[in-house]
Order: C-alpha cells, then sequence, then structure tokens
C-alpha cells in the first residue's frame, strides 16, 4: 500500500508549531495524531492521522509514554483487551509503546478503568 507521506508531513508540521502542550494524566484515553509510520509502525487515520491511545505514564510536562489501541478484532499476546473505547470493542497494542509530545494529543476520550490498566502496565513491565 502506498502511503502519503508529504501530506503526512504538511500536518506534522502544523502539529510541531501549536504553542501548547496538553495537560494529561496516566490512565486517560486520548485521540492522538500518530500520523504515517515507517512498516509495521501503527498508523493514524483521517485528516489529522489519529488513532485512540493510552497514557502509560507522565515523562515530563512536554512528553509521555504512549500505548496505541485498535479495535481491529485480531487476537495476538500482544494486544491486551482493554474494553468498550467509544462503543467499540479496544486492545491496547503493546508492541507500540512509544514517546510521543503531548502536542500530538487531540482530545480526551476519558479514563481507563484501574483493574485494566494495571494488567496492561504489569504486562508492558513483563516486556522488559
Amino acid at each position: 500500500m502506498k502511503k502519503d507521506f508529504d501530506s503526512w508531513n504538511e500536518q506534522k508540521k502544523k502539529i510541531h508549531d501549536i504553542h501548547e502542550n496538553k495537560l494529561y494524566h496516566q490512565r486517560q484515553i486520548w485521540w492522538c495524531s500518530l500520523g504515517l509510520n515507517i512498516g509495521f509502525e501503527q498508523d493514524g487515520t483521517g485528516g489529522e492521522y489519529e488513532r485512540p491511545v493510552l497514557i502509560l505514564k507522565g515523562l515530563s510536562r512536554n512528553t509521555c509514554l504512549i500505548i496505541p489501541l485498535t479495535s481491529s478484532p485480531e487476537k495476538h499476546k500482544m494486544r491486551i483487551p482493554v474494553g468498550m473505547i467509544e462503543e467499540r470493542q479496544a486492545s491496547a497494542l503493546l508492541s507500540q509503546i512509544k514517546v510521543i509530545d503531548t502536542k500530538r494529543l487531540i482530545n480526551k476520550i476519558g479514563f481507563l478503568e484501574k483493574t485494566a490498566f494495571e494488567s496492561i502496565r504489569k504486562a508492558a513491565k513483563d516486556l522488559l
């Protein structure tokens, strides 16, 4: 599949020019501009190249560690079910954990339930 990296690059420049970082907290779920990425790295979709993500850990006012979410029903040991997110069953993509600048965060969806978050956090730690 051919990817339009030029369009994503234009969107990325706009995101970079934002002067406001978002206030976020661990366990929150946000729409996030993940962009178009290389190979099997998780992409965003739509005009803002977005996808829901789970805030795994805050690193600073400007950066956080996230896990992208998917509504794909595919089963895999690296996909941990998180329940319903905006009326769709979702799973956390552990293989896609990454650090992002909070300028990429678009809008908050809500919080992940504590028990589900703790099981994802434990699974993430077990990867190391």
